[in-house]
């Protein structure tokens, strides 16, 4: 593929990331919908946009695997619970930091060789996530910051289970379709402690979310992956945070905070200094 097309496509799939944020909080936020029914509903109606798109292809079949499909369910609901507390823009900031802990630690596992310019770049994206975590005023809660570094994780294996998984379609659309199972033992169990809730706007987000920024960017996602090494892969999706950071100020009203300000000027520091050069 082209280099200019892979780029395209990471770009898109960046913006859907830092889109699904928006929605997330959005909904938790301003509707009556609970964590538990946004992860149902978002990943039913993206499996369902995904089974339209294969459904249009001739001779495409559902694909996927339980293991990416418990680690997107993981992803999705820890996600979501975490956005009960945090801002846009810090929660994406904490979410990728551990998708990038989880793809470069794997990256260096199997091998791949930093050169100077990728240990300074990675040096400089942590000292900023580093910055965002310590105590203070506007640190996050303590419990949502766990739960959405959990939620990175999940995304990090989900990515990396992505590398070279199949077609992209066919991989997504089997991986949320066997995600469904996970998601509504969720729900039931929502149901029997009496915290399920749902409204029509809360679910319209959330069909958006699974929809559009999640079912349509997971595959754009899957179709660049296998042309990035795992630790591009892991910086590149650094600059979600800012972009959700920078959404979330202008449409939420969010607080644009000095430590946020600073935090996501070092991450993208580092993410230009480790893309500067390409995977070998």
């Amino acid at each position: 593929m082209p280099f200019t097309r892979v780029v395209l496509l990471t770009t898109i799939a960046m913006v859907a990331f830092a889109g699904n944020s928006l929605l997330c909080r959005v909904a938790l936020r301003e509707t009556t919908i609970d964590p538990a029914a946004f992860t149902l509903i978002r990943l039913v109606s993206g499996a369902l946009m995904l089974a339209l798109i294969i459904g249009l292809k001739s001779g495409a079949r559902f694909a996927g695997s339980g293991l990416s499909a418990l680690a997107l369910f993981a992803y999705a609901a820890l996600f979501s619970y975490a956005y009960v507390e945090l801002a846009a823009g810090m929660g994406a900031l904490i979410l990728f930091g551990a998708v990038q802990a989880t793809m470069i630690g794997y990256g260096l596992f199997k091998g791949e060789r930093f050169t100077p310019l990728k240990w300074l770049g990675l040096l400089l994206a942590l000292i900023g996530l580093i910055g965002l975590m310590l105590p203070g005023l506007t640190a996050p809660p303590l419990i949502a910051a766990l739960l959405m570094a959990g939620a990175g994780i999940a995304w990090g294996v989900y990515s990396l289970r992505g590398k070279g998984a199949g077609d992209p379609i066919q991989v997504s659309a089997g991986n949320f379709l066997l995600s469904i199972p996970f998601a509504l033992a969720l729900g039931l169990a929502a149901q029997f402690s009496g915290t399920l809730q749902l409204d029509m706007a809360g679910a319209l987000w959330a069909i958006a979310s699974g929809a559009v920024a999640s079912a349509l960017g997971y595959m754009i996602w899957y179709t660049a992956l296998p042309y990035l090494s795992a630790t591009n892969a892991a910086t590149i999706q650094l600059s979600v945070p800012v972009l959700a950071a920078v959404a979330g100020v202008l449409l939420l009203n969010e607080a644009l905070t000095l430590r946020l300000v600073l935090a996501s000027l070092a991450i993208l520091g580092g993410i230009a200094l480790v893309i500067r050069q390409r995977a070998a």
